[in-house]
């Protein structure tokens, strides 16, 4: 795992600075600790910052081809690289290391820009083409990886970091407003947008060609539920544990040592479960728990380590939570709503006491649709498709603007996001329930001069893009669609990626192996949601791997109990981060009304306090 960056300007025939290129680079030092690496030409330079995983002695970059016209950079790890480098050699390519990236660098010599296409990993990668004076700038097909990009003034910048491309001169800081509505809206920036105007990220399956000519944009991979199989429960079963087997099995090479993020989930659990079988010493496994027993998930853990005789290492986090908000912030370097950053850095850290790689369980909620949300929108679906719409409309809707949604009620009767929801389309339904700041308080929440700032601009654009690209008419299989689109890359594994990066650990994912995606895009959905029980094949297949309670028990997100920190321990710096400093943007009226409404326990308000906390904190860090 590494730090890429770079500068290209098109028009300079003279070397590029290494002390430029030096400290874009010096930037993330973080993510490389092990090598630094760089390389200058005419109006280029290259950056690398290397975390040694394989190869360790040879794999340094940027690596070259044999008469030095093309450079590559790699972030990641291409686990077909000896099935690449293989091919190569029968082709009569000369091979001078054992490293992943000199495979890229030789098929990149043969088929172009169709390199991405022919990898199995998590990569961002850049592709310095003297011959034409092009960079080729390209990201793994679901986003593991991060990749940012800037063309201004007659340059590009490129790093794996937004800090990177900062510490260049002269890159203007403007914000981006419709970045920022997206933001409060969903708790993050999706791609490909950033918080900057002049700043973007390439976006997942994709690569963006630079030069000149200028920048274009290409799609080279894509996930549809268009084509489902039929096959009987107990041959899926079979076919997603051989699947699932395999994805875990590649993503073993490491010359250093690999263990596993272990929540005693059924995601984790699996991908721990996989690795015993494929391993001849335990696995090493690491767990977090909380000192709030709602939130605490560590029995469970200790089940799958005893279990499966992991080598098992935990640690309890506490409120003091606080002395890492500002590093937090500092690494997500854009302005990042969720809270469990806050674990996944915890976890990341214990981790990395004990081993250089982890595996762990994203990607099987979106997959496989485990979230809870797709059974309430499932069920919101089945009563739309009853009551007419002019009756959701006019009943539901005036009901969803009075009805209490109060924190203290049984959960039984909060019931005012459900009925906003229904008095909507299927899209505008799903999209109201994962939001923050929905449409309605947005419409208060901002200022008249953001608003007009705005001009008309509605988050709902980007989810409708989406939703509309899944090539399926299945209700479920499109908001997948749309989360593997948005959330899963812009949220999930940004925050798995920066929060790993910050103390140095590789994080490999076998849940979000392309073949396997593909594999369950092709499973019909009524198996994977089934009366209520999300998952429901998946479970079924690790049924003789997996205890029944570990399988079956309800469902308990990876999230810190911030509701409770926000009216104690953290208290006095949130509204101090909050209302020391109006920025123009959200109506402090409103602000007030929520903090007050949270402080007496009347509504639950923590994600829009949260949300505003770290945009302001970011804002006072970065000097936007």
């Amino acid at each position: 795992m590494c730090g890429i960056t770079g500068i290209f300007e098109w028009e300079r025939r003279e070397e590029m600075s290494r002390e430029l290129v030096h400290r874009m680079n010096d930037a993330q030092k973080h993510r490389g600790p092990d090598d630094e690496g760089i390389f200058t030409g005419p109006g280029i330079g290259l950056g690398h910052r290397r975390l040694s995983i394989i190869d360790v002695a040879g794999g340094h970059q940027p690596m070259t081809n044999e008469d030095s016209s093309i450079w590559v950079l790699l972030n990641g790890e291409i686990y077909n690289y000896a099935e690449l480098r293989q091919e190569l050699l029968a082709r009569g390519h000369q091979f001078v290391t054992q490293s992943d990236t000199e495979a890229i660098v030789h098929l990149y010599e043969d088929v172009g820009r169709e390199v991405f296409s022919r990898l199995r990993g998590m990569f961002a990668i850049a592709i310095w083409d003297s011959r034409r004076r092009e960079i080729v700038l390209g990201r793994d097909r679901v986003g593991k990886k991060p990749l940012f990009y800037s063309v201004h003034g007659g340059r590009v910048l490129f790093g794996s970091e937004l800090k990177s491309l900062l510490a260049a001169d002269g890159l203007p800081r403007a914000i981006d407003p419709q970045a920022l509505a997206d933001y409060l809206a969903y708790g993050y920036v999706p791609a490909p947008k950033t918080i900057y105007k002049v700043v973007r990220k390439v976006q997942p399956g994709h690569y963006v060609v630079a030069s000149a000519k200028g920048v274009q944009e290409t799609q080279y991979w894509d996930l549809s539920f268009a084509n489902t199989e039929e096959h009987t429960e107990q041959e899926w079963c079979e076919i997603l544990r051989h699947e699932l087997s395999e994805a875990t099995r590649v993503r073993l090479m490491s010359e250093v040592p690999l263990g596993a993020f272990l929540s005693g989930g059924v995601d984790s659990s699996s991908v721990v479960a996989m690795m015993n079988r494929h391993q001849n010493r335990p696995v090493t496994t690491c767990s977090i728990g909380f000192d709030h027993e709602a939130y605490n998930e560590v029995d469970h853990a200790r089940t799958i380590a005893r279990l499966f005789h992991t080598d098992h290492h935990e640690q309890t986090v506490r409120a003091e939570a606080a002395e890492i908000i500002d590093k937090l912030v500092w690494h997500y370097d854009e302005p990042f709503g969720d809270s469990s950053a806050i674990p996944t850095y915890y976890v990341s850290k214990a981790a990395r006491e004990h081993v250089t790689v982890a595996l762990g369980g994203d990607g099987g909620d979106e997959n496989l649709a485990g979230y809870r949300r797709y059974k309430f929108d499932y069920f919101e679906n089945h009563f739309r498709r009853v009551v007419p719409p002019w009756m959701r409309r006019s009943v539901f809707g005036p009901l969803g603007r009075w009805y209490p949604g109060l924190a203290w009620a049984p959960r039984v009767f909060r019931a005012k996001a459900t009925l906003q929801s229904l008095s909507r389309d299927p899209l505008e339904g799903y999209v109201n329930s994962v939001s923050a700041f929905r449409s309605e308080q947005r419409a208060i929440a901002f200022t008249g001069d953001f608003r007009r700032e705005l001009a008309g601009y509605d988050p709902m654009e980007v989810m409708r893009y989406h939703y509309s690209r899944s090539g399926s008419d299945d209700l479920l299989s499109r908001v997948q669609y749309l989360d593997i689109k948005t959330y899963l890359p812009d949220d999930i594994l940004a925050k798995v990626d920066r929060a790993s990066m910050a103390v140095s650990l590789e994080v490999r994912a076998p849940l979000l192996d392309h073949k396997f995606m593909e594999l369950v895009a092709r499973v019909p959905s009524h198996l994977k949601l089934r009366n209520g029980t999300g998952k429901y094949i998946f479970k079924k297949a690790l049924e003789p791997v997996l205890p029944h309670d570990i399988l079956y028990r309800t469902k308990q997100g990876f999230a810190i109990p911030l509701e409770h920190w926000l009216r104690g321990e953290l208290k006095e710096l949130v509204y101090e981060t909050i209302f020391s400093t109006p920025d123009g943007y959200l109506e402090p009226k409103y602000l007030r009304k929520l903090w007050d409404q949270h402080q007496k326990g009347l509504y639950d308000r923590t994600g829009h306090l949260w949300m505003v906390f770290v945009f302001r904190r970011w804002k006072q860090m970065f000097g936007a």
